[in-house]
């Protein structure tokens, strides 16, 4: 797909005449099937897909396998039925969350606002009466775009990084709907300079902090009851963008069909702390804002693929859950 640059400073998702073809059809099929679904009431469909989803997770092996294998890393003192029941519970998660999405994609924001309830906005109406810049740190959680997209139609202006999707079409229909109330979004393979210049330029930032760099930069630290190489570059975006670092998590009820969007203290213990104690501070957000609502968080990424010197990749490991 091509890009189109504005100011070099964001990334605008283009229509290609190419998705026209019919290699493309499917896309557009489900894309219109996930239309259709948001607009039927959520208390309605969600009980459906919550089922949908418990059954795709009993037939996608390999993503029910990766999620095994990181809850029993990271949560060994849960009894196995209970860590299977975590895993049922976020594949049911899952769905629901995504056509939350396109339900915000497909209508007005405040039909999506009504059923969302607010806990720590406090500490944003002082970050705003301080008039610091804001980073988000947001754990891999399924409804991670949503809060993002209601504070940009809130009238927020918001900036994310991100990384381009393997399909052209599904990449400029995701990001399409990422921007549908504004702000910016910026491609990692763009560098983080871009990132950077919009939250200086008042953007509030969305970090995800939990994705696997690789050992070359990143520290090992604790992560829930194993331990993950974690890049600390929250520290340095704090300093370089003079901004609060603000943890934030969604979770999404299918029982409900309400979204608690959660909003902790800001991390200005980071101001002095070296990189060692950066990267804890950063997994010990997440496993505060994961913990109480393990089935929120997408466990079937390979969180755990940098291992210490001479540690098995425990994706690898044929002894477990093959």
């Amino acid at each position: 797909m091509q890009k189109e640059k504005k100011s070099n400073v964001e990334f605008i998702p283009q229509f290609d005449k190419a998705f026209y073809h019919p290699r493309y059809w499917g896309v557009w099929l489900g894309t219109g099937l996930m239309a259709g679904i948001s607009l039927v009431p959520a208390r309605v469909r969600d009980p459906l897909l919550g089922a949908i989803g418990k059954l795709a997770g009993k037939v996608a092996k390999g993503a029910r396998r990766r999620a095994r294998i990181n809850l029993l890393y990271c949560m060994p003192e849960l009894p196995e039925q209970q860590r299977e029941q975590i895993i049922d519970e976020m594949f049911a998660t899952a769905p629901q969350s995504m056509i939350l999405m396109a339900e915000l994609a497909c209508t007005k924001p405040e039909k999506v606002l009504k059923r969302v309830r607010w806990h720590g906005e406090e500490v944003l109406d002082k970050i705003r009466e301080e008039g610091r810049n804001v980073i988000f740190l947001v754990p891999h959680g399924w409804a991670v775009d949503v809060p993002a997209m209601l504070m940009a139609a809130r009238g927020q202006p918001m900036a994310a990084m991100f990384h381009n999707q393997s399909n052209p079409l599904v990449d400029y229909l995701w990001n399409s709907v990422r921007r549908k109330f504004g702000g910016r979004m910026h491609a990692r393979n763009d560098g983080i300079k871009p990132f950077i210049s919009s939250v200086r330029n008042g953007y509030w930032g969305y970090y995800l902090p939990d994705q696997d760099h690789g050992a070359e930069h990143s520290e090992f630290v604790d992560f829930f009851a194993t331990y993950k190489a974690t890049l600390p570059a929250v520290g340095r975006l704090m300093k370089v963008c003079k901004a609060a670092i603000v943890p934030l998590f969604p979770v999404y009820d299918g029982k409900t069909s309400m979204l608690d969007i959660y909003i902790r203290e800001p991390m200005d213990d980071l101001a002095e702390a070296d990189d060692l104690r950066i990267a804890r501070r950063m997994n010990e957000e997440v496993e505060n804002l994961v913990g109480p609502n393990p089935e929120q968080y997408t466990w079937i990424l390979k969180l755990l693929k940098t291992r210490k010197e001479g540690e098995i990749e425990p994706y690898s490991r044929d002894d477990l859950y093959r």
